[in-house]
Formats: C-alpha cells, structure tokens, sequence
C-alpha cells in the first residue's frame, strides 16, 4: 500500500518538474516584456535551465525519465501494472503523459531547451551590459564629487 502512495507522490513530483519547466519558460517570455526582475535572477535561470537541458538529453538519448521508472517500479511493487493507480494519481498521470510518436516529444523538448538557453544567453548578455552601465555611472558620480 505504501508503494502505491510513493507512486503517486513521485508522479506529483514529476508533474511539478514538467510545471516548473514549461510555466517557467512562459514565465521568463511575460516576464521579459513585463519586466519582472525574479525573472532575471540568476539562481533561478540557471536552475530553469538545467531542469530544461536535462529533459532534451533525456530525450535524445532515448533515455526513460528516472522519475517515470521509479513511478513504475512503485506501482509494480504495490501489486499494480504500470499506470494502474489511485483517481488522483490516475488524473496527474493523464495530465503528464500523452499518446503521441516519441520524436513528437524529443523534437518539443529540444526546441525548448534550445528556447531557454537562447534566453539565458540574452539575460547574461544583459546582466554584463547593465554591470558595466551601473560601474560607468558609480564613475561618473566620483568624479562628479572631486
């Protein structure tokens, strides 16, 4: 029994990775044009980034998500085949996997890994350029006081 309840939290877990990937990225493009600052701090891009580049590599390396393996090897320790679970667990794993070619998928998670290093790329450019303006300007304010 407790391994059926692992298996829908490690399904949860997985879901809120999936969440924390996709919704960041939307977050990062509305909070670019919005201008929202936590969207350029540097921890979070960098763990967004990760999170992102570790799902494309998975991909293209035809590599099952551990996460998966370990909902599954939970499941068949609680007596269940795969993906026969609880209503909730049952509804999360709906909303996570869908029937679709698996290049379907390699070629989405690639093309958003690639989307988010382009934006992190942007951000390190602005982050130096605005570095750089905050120095000048420390400058001129010293030597607008001597």
């Amino acid at each position: 029994m407790i391994d059926l309840w692992l298996a829908d939290l490690v399904v949860f877990v997985h879901l809120a990775y999936a969440g924390f990937v996709l919704f960041g990225f939307l977050a990062i493009l509305v909070g670019t044009v919005r201008h929202w600052a936590w969207t350029r701090n540097l921890r979070f891009r960098v763990m967004h980034l990760v999170c992102t580049v570790l799902v494309g590599v998975e991909s293209v390396l035809g590599a099952t998500c551990p996460l998966t393996t370990l909902e599954n090897d939970l499941l068949q320790g609680g007596g269940k085949a795969g993906y026969e679970r609880s209503f909730v667990g049952k509804l999360m794993n709906d909303v996570l996997f869908y029937d679709a070619p698996e290049r379907v998928f390699t070629v989405a998670y690639v093309s958003l890994s690639l989307c988010t290093l382009l934006s992190f790329i942007q951000i390190l450019r602005k982050l130096r350029s605005d570095r750089r303006e905050n120095s000048s300007q420390a400058c001129d304010r010293l030597l607008r006081r001597s």
